[in-house]
């Protein structure tokens, strides 16, 4: 075959991007570099539990946060880098607090260092990929492809031509439900068996947006979007530990949050509400009531729904709602398997029946535990109209179709964001 157009020389990716050469340059940069100091400064420490202990959990903090780093930067919309720190952050709490927990013998100042040069090696890692080659995708002409052209963070290479190859790229994309003919059909053959992937429209689509267009259903069969069954049962099991550890740990700032509110205004401590919930089934929600109590006119639905700046909610609440503080006593829900700390939000019921008759597919999110915060929330925020409803849906089966612990840890990455900056908070 004749090439017309090359867009980079070479066959073979650059060695910074092979993940044998980031894991071991990490394991060597951040740990063992560190330990050979220290060694150089005191070489009988070689023989101790110290550095032996200090090794070995600074080698599983860094495999889990390195593994959780590749997987997150996956996802859409997510600049990578940013999630370094927080990730490695949360691998390396976790190891040497569980080491601190069972008093095991190890070196802060190790810990740390290797902590640090982690955190420094994968930034230096994504500065210089970055800069070395961005994603490419290459576009088949036909069919519903169009659509691409508005979306952003890829290097996409428009070809009219079988003749046209493009090197080095990250994938062939089209419309493998259009009429695209014989030529291009041997196109993507060849490209396939050239080892480059070949992706749908819509599954790149879906990838770069973090939605799932749910119009026909011929298009996402239920099979295709059920979640993994094992995964729902250890994360049932997460959440009811982290929520017991919550009540119990946290028992008197949530007593000081409802004092302050009993202080702020007239009313129950608790909000209450009617939700629906997993499998459709009804459940009473609670949280921290951040609204006066409604006296005027209106109707059940007009009532469950918040409004922008909306003058019901309290001082004391406003705060609450800005870092999400109001959301703390669905712990309760989530020890009486009614909810989960990741999932889609759970409605109101009379608004939930209200969507129900306006928008297809809408009961289908709840086969997954409603969440106290979701992929929907981080996205895209608070929502009540109709239309914002189903672009909500759209997130909410991303959610689902991805149901995995790597979208999870992302969702909390996210969340912690949207406490800090308000974003989302009504």
């Amino acid at each position: 075959m004749n090439v017309a157009a090359s867009a980079i020389a070479g066959s073979s990716r650059h060695f910074l991007f092979r993940i044998r050469f980031q894991l071991l340059g990490g394991l060597t940069f951040a740990i063992f570099a560190p330990a050979i100091a220290r060694i150089a400064f005191k070489p009988d420490a070689i023989y101790t539990a110290n550095l032996q202990v200090t090794v070995i959990a600074a080698v599983m903090a860094h495999l889990a946060g390195f593994l959780a780093y590749r997987r997150i930067g996956n996802f859409p919309g997510v600049a990578a880098a940013s999630y370094i720190l927080p990730t490695f952050a949360l691998s390396y709490g976790a190891v040497f607090l569980t080491i601190f927990f069972f008093r095991f013998e190890y070196s802060r100042f190790q810990a740390a260092a290797s902590f640090t040069q982690s955190t420094l090696w994968y930034f230096g890692l994504s500065l210089m990929t970055r800069r070395l080659e961005p994603y490419r995708l290459v576009i088949i002409p036909g069919g519903d492809v169009q659509r691409l052209r508005a979306l952003q963070g890829v290097h996409w290479f428009w070809i009219n031509s079988t003749s046209t190859i493009i090197e080095k790229a990250n994938g062939v994309v089209a419309d493998l439900r259009a009429d695209l003919g014989d030529e291009w059909e041997r196109y993507i053959a060849d490209r396939a068996l050239s080892g480059t992937p070949v992706y749908h429209v819509k599954q790149i689509s879906e990838s770069l947006t973090g939605r799932v267009e749910i119009e026909h259903l011929s298009e996402n069969t239920l099979g295709s979007l059920n979640p993994n069954q094992a995964y729902l049962k250890i994360k049932q099991a997460a959440d009811w530990v982290f929520a017991l550890v919550l009540v119990m740990v946290f028992s008197p700032a949530l007593a000081l949050i409802a004092l302050l509110i009993r202080l702020d205004s007239d009313g129950p401590v608790l909000f209450r509400q009617q939700r629906m919930g997993y499998r459709g089934h009804i459940y009473t929600v609670y949280k921290f009531r951040s609204m006066r109590e409604h006296l005027g006119a209106g109707s059940d639905k007009e009532k469950a729904i918040t409004k922008r700046d909306d003058d019901r909610i309290t001082r004391v609440g406003r705060v609450l709602r800005k870092f999400r503080l109001d959301e703390l006593p669905q712990a309760i829900n989530i020890l009486r398997g009614e909810m989960s700390w990741i999932g889609p939000r759970p409605e109101a019921v009379v608004l939930s029946q209200w969507y129900e008759t306006e928008l297809p597919f809408y009961r289908y999110r709840h086969i997954v535990r409603p969440g106290v915060s979701g992929w929907a929330q981080v996205n895209q925020g608070h929502v009540a109209a109709v239309g914002d409803v189903m672009e909500k849906l759209h997130y909410d089966f991303y959610y689902i179709k991805n149901f995995s612990p790597w979208l999870d840890v992302l969702i909390v990455l996210k969340t912690i964001k949207t406490m800090l900056t308000g974003f989302g908070a009504r």
